[in-house]
């Protein structure tokens, strides 16, 4: 015990913005239905598992894995088409990543800009690492406010931008041309956060060389590989080789950097499964259109936005029926009595849609 008379707390000695956060809360599993957290619903080929089994099988976990990971890398850039002078930084899933560019721009008074609603973990993530947060609201039909982005850009001078492509919660892909000015009109870098690129029409891989402040976010925790943690930042080496300073040592382990490898391999197979999901994201957004009191929202990611009143208790009710998805009433004010539910399996999107019939 100290022989101070003072008392050593937490609410002592942390950040002020730090002991007003609210940590992010992820559900325990259970064994419900599960369509709250967008996750690949359908499991890998027997084949395929057999392969990984092997491969794990004899994996020298006894060792430190390699740590610029340069087979994984090798095969992300395989899938991606990444041009050759196109560098690659690697992440614990995409939260490391955003981590990581927080902590490498965050000079005093610096602003992390990004809009409203959208992944919470951007403004987190600014808390976390010391910078001020600015969030632009979306219009109401969630499109980007373009008018009031470049007017916030023009003030705040944000030295780091979080646009998600297609934005979550919302579900939708943001104008590229608007996107496009945002990038020209920023005097700090401009992340593209592509975690649904494999649901989505569109990707800003392509426009990669054609802006020296654009950087590419993906992570593979959509496309069924969520348990691996396996995140990608993509843009020039003058970048990335500064950001690599701040990534610790060996952050993606042996058996992430073995299996994601070889699911690349197989990465047809991935998107055999990305498609199926679409077809279904089709078929359960018709679904839904069709019940009485509720608004879907357009999608190109593997989950939809609905809008219905009574969310809270509609969510509550769902859940005791043996369906968990996410309720998103009360995080924004843009958001309220909204719900969102991943695409599942044609059999769970069909007990969800009979459980939410029954809750209406």
């Amino acid at each position: 015990m100290s022989s101070s008379s003072k008392v050593v707390t937490p609410q002592n000695l942390l950040r002020p913005e730090i002991l007003a956060l609210n940590a992010y809360h992820v559900p325990p599993p259970s064994q419900v239905i599960k369509l709250d957290a967008m996750e690949n619903p359908y499991p890998l080929p027997e084949t395929l598992s057999a392969e990984i089994a092997q491969l794990v099988a004899h994996a020298a976990i006894n060792r430190y894995p390699d740590a610029a990971a340069q087979g994984l890398k090798e095969q992300i850039r395989r899938v991606t088409g990444l041009a050759d002078e196109t560098g690659i930084l690697l992440g614990n899933g995409s939260d490391e990543i955003i981590q990581i560019l927080a902590l490498a721009l965050a000079k005093p008074g610096a602003v992390l800009l990004s809009v409203e609603p959208s992944f919470v973990m951007y403004r987190m993530i600014a808390a976390f690492a010391g910078m001020r947060y600015v969030g632009v609201p979306l219009a109401k039909d969630f499109s980007l406010d373009l008018t009031a982005i470049l007017e916030n850009i023009q003030r705040e001078q944000p030295a780091l931008v979080f646009l998600a492509y297609p934005n979550n919660p919302t579900g939708n892909l943001f104008n590229a041309a608007a996107i496009e000015q945002i990038i020209a009109a920023t005097p700090g870098v401009v992340v593209v956060d592509e975690a649904y690129y494999a649901f989505a029409s569109d990707s800003f891989i392509s426009r990669l060389t054609h802006y020296d402040n654009l950087l590419v976010m993906r992570t593979f925790s959509k496309l069924g590989m969520a348990g691996l943690r396996v995140g990608f930042l993509a843009g020039a080496a003058a970048w990335l080789d500064q950001l690599e300073k701040l990534r610790l040592p060996y952050n993606v382990g042996v058996l992430p950097q073995l299996v994601a490898s070889k699911l690349l391999q197989h990465h047809e197979v991935l998107l055999q499964q990305a498609d199926r999901i679409k077809a279904e994201r089709v078929r359960l957004k018709s679904l839904l259109d069709g019940l009485d009191g509720v608004h879907t929202y357009p999608s190109e990611a593997n989950f939809i936005l609905l809008k219905v009143a009574g969310a809270g208790r509609i969510f509550g009710e769902l859940k005791q029926r043996g369906v968990l998805i996410k309720s998103l009433d009360g995080g924004h004010p843009a958001l309220v009595d909204c719900l969102r539910v991943t695409v599942g399996t044609p059999l769970e999107n069909d007990k969800f849609i009979e459980a939410l019939k029954a809750c209406l």
